[in-house]
């Protein structure tokens, strides 16, 4: 299971933008004068993002999609040094990549840091000793997604629905142990970074009662699917990566962070180590940083997320800053916290504990 495989998994239903795109960018593109290979995820082969800088820039980009950081990593370890300029990665393994020797150092003056909303900037993620290796990008939230005219909204706005009985068999549970464990951590009161092997009886107890009221557990597809059509009214683990690029279809679906908080999920990017083409891919990361960039990232084909320059607001049409929840994201930001980074032992345990809550 991945953070990324959840969003990707998620653009193949409803668009199939993203599967032409390599094919597409590569015959329309011939004849630039340079090229660029990144590791991207899902939601940067949408033409409408990378367009702009092929034509802006005279160059090919080369993009190579991935779900998860383990795949990232096989990829490269099968690569040349200098094969690969830019890469995506899950902003909870940025330091992961580091110490493996290939993110490069960028310059900090080059990046609009002080743009990003301050939640966002997350030096302790994309820094080490005091040198810059990545910068994120877009973020969002594991949270609760809901049909409003099927449940009360009001209800939503607290974590002990996902075990209450008042919506039992309405209710869809997205099948990734790490964020739903973590909205349960928070639903008992207590912090994400904080869980230890002492929380987990609680916490495999309120997995039993979810799985009592639930009517499935389920991959995203699967999930989103059954929120779409009606067939459960409530999907925890869901947030505005599932519903926002729904909502002129859907007005319906929305999403909501309850009083207790919600899970955060972010993205970085950043230059490879071994580019050839440094100066380009360093181009590239200020792109996407740029507001206009940050506006065609947050409402890709793929997915949509939040994105982390507040300059983007400005290309954003006021329907989407809407679906993306624009306005609350200051209270967002203090209200969610990012994923669990549990020791292998008890990334373990955690994963035992899910696996049970399945079986059950």
């Amino acid at each position: 299971m991945n953070r990324s495989h959840s969003r990707a998994a998620s653009c193949r239903l409803f668009s199939s933008v993203a599967a032409f795109t390599l094919a597409a960018l590569a015959a329309g593109q011939a004849a630039a004068a340079d090229e660029l290979n990144a590791l991207v995820w899902c939601d940067h082969t949408d033409p409408a993002l990378i367009e702009p800088f092929e034509k802006a820039n005279d160059v090919k980009v080369n993009l190579k999609e991935y779900e998860g950081t383990g795949a990232g990593l096989s990829i490269l370890e099968q690569s040349q040094p200098g094969d690969w300029d830019v890469m995506v990665v899950d902003a909870v393994d940025v330091h992961r990549v580091i110490d493996m020797g290939l993110l490069g150092e960028m310059p900090a003056d080059a990046l609009p840091t002080a743009d990003l909303f301050p939640e966002l900037r997350m030096e302790e993620n994309n820094t080490k000793d005091g040198k810059t290796y990545a910068v994120t990008e877009k973020f969002g939230y594991n949270t609760i997604s809901f049909d409003k005219t099927k449940v009360d909204p009001k209800d939503m706005e607290d974590l002990s629905v996902i075990w209450s009985d008042k919506y039992k068999g309405r209710i869809a549970l997205y099948d990734y142990y790490l964020p739903m464990i973590g909205l349960v951590q928070l639903g008992l009161g207590k912090k994400t970074a904080d869980l230890s092997d002492a929380d987990m009886p609680a916490i495999e107890e309120k997995l039993s009662a979810m799985k009592t009221v639930s009517k499935q557990v389920s991959d995203v597809v699967s999930s989103q699917t059954a929120l779409a059509t009606g067939e459960v009214d409530i999907l925890v683990g869901g947030g505005e990566w599932i519903t926002a690029s729904l909502a002129k279809d859907k007005p319906d679906l929305d999403w909501i962070v309850p009083k207790q908080g919600a899970m955060r999920w972010a993205q970085s990017i950043g230059v490879m180590k071994d580019s050839k083409k440094p100066d380009l891919a360093l181009k590239f990361v200020q792109y996407i940083l740029s507001p206009e960039g940050q506006a065609r990232l947050a409402t890709s084909s793929c997915y949509w997320g939040m994105p982390t320059n507040q300059k983007a607001g400005e290309h954003l049409a006021d329907e989407q800053k809407k679906a993306l929840r624009w306005d609350d994201q200051p209270a967002y930001l203090k209200n969610t916290q990012l994923y669990p980074i549990p020791t292998a032992e008890l990334d373990q345990k955690m994963q035992d504990a899910w696996t049970n809550m399945m079986q059950q």
